[in-house]
């Protein structure tokens, strides 16, 4: 069971760096060339969705990690 839980932990802190990797943030070099004008602006489509399942996946791996570390103060 606890190894059933880790793998899938793994999977998940996987999925979860690619959403956030996958992220937009406009703050690298071409906002010195001008590829960002800095203001605010509504995430909508995909942007928004990946945001929404970043937080998912992050609840996830919280909740595995719990889960995981009650499991091996059991054993």
């Amino acid at each position: 069971m606890l190894k059933t839980i880790n793998i899938i932990e793994i999977i998940v802190a996987v999925a979860l760096t690619v959403s956030i990797l996958l992220q937009n943030r406009g703050a690298g070099l071409s906002g010195t060339f001008g590829g960002d004008f800095g203001g605010y602006y509504t995430k909508r489509g995909f942007e928004k969705f990946l945001v929404a399942f970043s937080v998912f996946l992050s609840v996830v791996f919280i909740l595995l990690a719990i889960t995981s570390l009650v499991i091996a103060n059991r054993l």
